[in-house]
């Protein structure tokens, strides 16, 4: 288990994270027919949509409740009903999202019992779920946001085995696949292809891989979701045969669903690297009674070969890495199997995850605390989200992008990161960059006599014979 150090600076420098609010609101858009409703200023929710439509270079729904100096002084509960009315008289969503900001968390709103209001207000809309979501962006993350907003979700529309009359296994094929916020639409389609390979359906929760994946729809414009989890399959959660968990900080959510449906779960801290990744398939081929499909069985050895491939680049590399914690614990593992060194490693907030990185100090601050970090350590490659360009500049170090936001990468949020596959694609990237850096090549051997030569060239406009 790495030192766990936390800053003691009055302010940050170079933030790292992105708030909770944010990270609730991307999970909701993981949902068909959804739209969050942030409780806060029109500013909070206009500056969470630049990041989101930089970074994704798509058309983001979002709401606001649209809080003023009245409001934030008076009491804001009645912005939430009324907000929630318009919503639902208007678009008719299938779910809305109510995280908080820290505006409304300052000003002591109860976002809970606004939502009970505007049941009482307007019983018409009962039908369309609500999840209030308490997410100051004063603590926590990106990651914790989103953690707690499919953990709401759950509460909200995953009923109770005995009403609802659900059994584990009734429907042999399903798996429940709930997946934190590391993980792009690229990794969700490639992991919902390998989960079919090994013939089940995943009802991944919640699916940005339909929402956020960059296609164009048939419909001009829509003001809610255009894919993503139905809202209605949430309720058949507890008929599925197993429950597969990806990232440590689901933690809560994992431990909800079991509770609640009684379904069988398999829980992972991240997909990248091929131990782990070894460990998913076995979990897949127990479950199915199957053989491992060809196909992966290839591309496993395809991510051995790209192992013996670049272990001469990667081999004692050192790197520093910045990011959530389910993140930073994937790519310090990667390394570690690849023989590489984590020797930077800041996460922005306390996570379940940080106690596994392998690494032996783990930072809970901001961008300028990596920069010392690495600076110190002789960091080699830095790992960050587009925030991380400045930092990179300043160290004369090439820069990996992963994470959010990344506004300065077309493409960057469809990346593949894991299953054998994705390793393999990592694998070669960083190589590629390790390779720039010429370390270890040997430079051309220049004679002595070979200058001499070019003197006489610059001297005389003419080369004298060599006299041996």
């Amino acid at each position: 288990m790495p030192e766990i150090t936390k800053r003691n600076k009055a302010l940050s420098v170079s933030p790292l994270k992105a708030s909770q609010t944010i990270g609730a609101a991307l999970a909701f858009l993981g949902f068909h027919r959804a739209i969050p409703m942030l409780h806060g200023a029109q500013g909070c929710t206009a500056f969470g949509k630049v990041f989101f439509v930089r970074h994704f270079r798509e058309p983001i729904p979002l709401q606001t409740t649209a809080m003023d100096q009245i409001a934030a002084v008076m009491g804001s509960e009645d912005n939430v009903v009324e907000g929630l009315k318009a919503i639902c008289s208007k678009n008719s969503p299938s779910l809305v999202g109510v995280p908080t900001t820290g505006l409304a968390e300052t000003q002591g709103s109860d976002v809970s019992m606004a939502v009970g209001e505007f049941r009482k207000k307007y019983p018409e809309y009962s039908h369309i779920p609500v999840v209030p979501l308490s997410t100051p962006d004063f603590s926590g993350c990106l990651e914790t946001g989103f953690a707690k907003a499919v953990e709401g979700v759950i509460n909200v529309l995953v009923p109770d085995a005995a009403s609802a009359g659900t059994k584990p296994g009734k429907r042999p094929r399903q798996l429940n696949v709930l997946v934190n916020s590391s993980l792009t639409p690229g990794d969700l389609e490639a992991l919902k292809d390998i989960i079919e390979l090994c013939g089940f359906r995943p009802l991944v929760i919640p699916d940005l891989s339909d929402s956020l994946d960059g296609h164009l729809p048939d419909e001009d414009f829509s003001p809610l979701t255009i894919g993503g989890t139905p809202v209605a399959e949430m309720a058949t959660l507890g008929d599925s045969k197993a429950t597969l968990v990806i990232g440590a900080s689901l933690k809560a959510a994992a431990d909800l669903l079991k509770e609640r449906t009684g379904v069988p779960d398999y829980r992972f801290d991240h997909l990248m690297g091929l131990e782990t990744n070894d460990a998913f398939i076995h979990t897949l081929h127990q479950l199915s009674g199957e053989p491992v499909p060809m196909k992966l069985q290839r591309q496993r050895a395809q991510l051995q070969d790209a192992m013996l491939d670049t272990h001469f680049m990667l081999g004692l590399s050192r790197f520093a890495i910045a990011a959530d914690a389910d993140l930073l614990n994937g790519f310090s593992h990667l390394l570690a199997e690849n023989g590489a060194y984590t020797v930077a490693a800041v996460v922005p907030a306390n996570a379940p995850a940080i106690k596994n990185i392998v690494t032996e100090r783990v930072h809970i601050g901001d961008l300028e605390d990596l920069e010392k970090m690495a600076e110190a350590n002789e960091a080699e490659v830095l790992i960050c989200n587009s925030h991380g360009q400045e930092t990179s500049l300043r160290l004369g170090i090439p820069l990996l992008r992963a994470g959010f936001p990344q506004y300065d990468l077309v493409g960057g949020y469809q990346r593949q990161w894991i299953g054998y596959a994705g390793t393999r694609q990592t694998l070669f990237d960083i190589a590629n960059i390790l390779l720039s850096l010429e370390k270890g090549e040997i430079h051309p051997y220049r004679s002595i006599y070979a200058q001499k030569r070019d003197d006489e060239v610059t001297h005389f406009g003419k080369v004298s014979p060599t006299r041996h």
